[in-house]
Formats: structure tokens, C-alpha cells, sequence
């Protein structure tokens, strides 16, 4: 088989950071990368879909929620894709920003957490949910208009 675009971006030097990671057409994929890659620990899967139905419910509530298409956690836990239409990287930043501040700051019960609305509504982390989004947003982050490194099919 063909090795697929993302395996060739070298994670070893990916830090914290929104970047660019595919377009297709009017369709942009945001890499949210949450965690140093390889360097810091990955996010506790729980507090990642705690982060999801935060995150895509108030995105989806938001100024841009015709644009966005989806809103899910990375398989090795070390961030986020948000993928959106008829948006640009500047005009999507904030609102990334936003939504994991909404996350920090989030009280009350969690958004689809119950078993009509969730496949696996117990598996939630609201305290570890809120330390990532800090995590992430406490750091100097890399805001990058360009394709991840290896990502050739995007440019």
C-alpha cells in the first residue's frame, strides 16, 4: 500500500500549534496539534471526547457553524482536526481558540453525554478536558499558513 500524506510529516518537530494541514477545493483541514508530538503526553482519551462534544457543540453554535464539518480528536491523542468549508486559516484561528477556552472554562454537564446521545456517554474527563485546553492555550503556540512538512498532496 501507499503510504499515506501524514505519515510523512516528521512529528518530531511539530510543536503546539494550529497549522494547515490538507485543502481540498473550498475544503480546509486544520491540524490543532494539543500536545508536543513524541515530547509531552499524549491527552487522556477520555478528556479528548470530553474536548469533542464541547468543542464541536460550540462551534457548531458559533458565528462559523455553516462552515464547519467536523471536529474530532486525533487517533494518537496529541490534538485535534477541524475541518471546514469556505474558510481561511486567519478567520478559522479564533475561533479554535475560542472554542478550547470554552472548554477551560466550561461548567455544568457535558453536551451529549447521555446514553441516547453518545455510543460511550460515561467516557468523559470535564477536570482533564479543562487541564488540556489550559495546557494548550497557556503555551506559545505556533500559528503556521503553510502545509505541514511531507504533506506534498496538499500544496
Amino acid at each position: 500500500m501507499e503510504r499515506i500524506k501524514s505519515f510523512s510529516v516528521n512529528h518530531r518537530q511539530l510543536k503546539k500549534g494550529i497549522y494547515v494541514s490538507r485543502t481540498d477545493g473550498d475544503i480546509l483541514t486544520l491540524d490543532v496539534r494539543m500536545t508536543e508530538p513524541n515530547n509531552e503526553p499524549a491527552m487522556d482519551p477520555k478528556a479528548a471526547h470530553t474536548i469533542e462534544h464541547i468543542g464541536a457543540t460550540w462551534l457548531r453554535n458559533s458565528e462559523i457553524a455553516r462552515h464547519v464539518i467536523y471536529w474530532g480528536p486525533m487517533g494518537c491523542m496529541t490534538g485535534f482536526y477541524l475541518i471546514v468549508r469556505d474558510l481561511d486559516f486567519e478567520a478559522a484561528i479564533p475561533y479554535v481558540k475560542e472554542a478550547l477556552s470554552v472548554v477551560r472554562d466550561w461548567e455544568g454537564p457535558i453536551p451529549g453525554a447521555a446514553p441516547e446521545e453518545c455510543g460511550n456517554y460515561t467516557y468523559m474527563d470535564l477536570p482533564k478536558a479543562k487541564e488540556s485546553a489550559k495546557h494548550f492555550l497557556d503555551a506559545e503556540l505556533e500559528y503556521e499558513y503553510h502545509y505541514l512538512e511531507g504533506n506534498e498532496e496538499a500544496k
